[in-house]
């Protein structure tokens, strides 16, 4: 019987240099794909964060245009605002300048015959008159008139009313008459988007009128 010996280290051997051939190029084919997948990957990372910067950037330009713009607007609006208040200042400089003619316009109408009037003053909203009259029902006839809705005063109170004897004169007979003293609230014309304000210090305007 013929024994025939086959030697197989070196077939074993070369099966084994082809793994390791196969598991290294493997291994090379991983890492160069995934060194591609890495440089991919930040390729694309970096396009994105140059887009947001950009954009970034854009909205950065666009807020600073915005805070110019709010800063215009409300400079603007401060104009706005002086340039109303100035308007509403002449317009009740206006309108106050006519109160005496309204005024002096309605105690004309509103006071009574028998009622003499002797001093007008005006102190703020607040005019005080003092007069003279044939008997007290006239002082509350001059206090009804003045209370009408369509007049420029408003409240009137009587604040002292007291009896003396008028001296003769021009052939009358002494009589006793009534001294009255009264205030009222002055209606001030309130200019478009501005409340009135009142005149300060008293300042006599008439005396005797009638």
């Amino acid at each position: 019987m013929n024994i025939v010996l086959i030697n197989l280290l070196p077939h074993r051997d070369a099966k084994r240099k082809k793994r390791r051939e196969a598991f290294y190029a493997g291994v090379f084919a991983s890492i160069v794909l995934g060194g591609l997948v890495l440089a991919l990957g930040y390729t694309v990372l970096s396009e994105m964060i140059t887009q947001q910067q950009s954009r970034n950037d854009f909205l950065k330009a666009e807020n600073a245009k915005l805070d110019s713009q709010i800063k215009d607007i409300a400079s603007l609006k401060a104009e706005i605002e002086a340039l109303r208040a100035r308007q509403d200042a002449v317009e009740g400089l206006q309108a106050d300048r006519n109160l005496p003619v309204h005024l002096f316009d309605d105690l004309t109408k509103d006071t009574p015959t028998g009622v003499q009037l002797s001093q007008i003053r005006q102190d703020g909203a607040t005019v005080l008159i003092q007069g003279v009259a044939l008997s007290q029902e006239r002082v509350a006839d001059f206090l009804r008139n003045l209370s009408r809705p369509d007049g420029w005063l408003e409240k009137p109170e009587l604040i002292e009313i007291r009896s003396q004897i008028a001296p003769a004169a021009a052939g009358n007979a002494a009589r006793v008459v009534a001294q009255f003293q009264l205030r009222a609230t002055l209606k001030r014309p309130t200019p478009a988007g501005a409340a009135s304000g009142a005149t300060s210090g008293a300042a006599p305007m008439a005396k005797n009128p009638s």
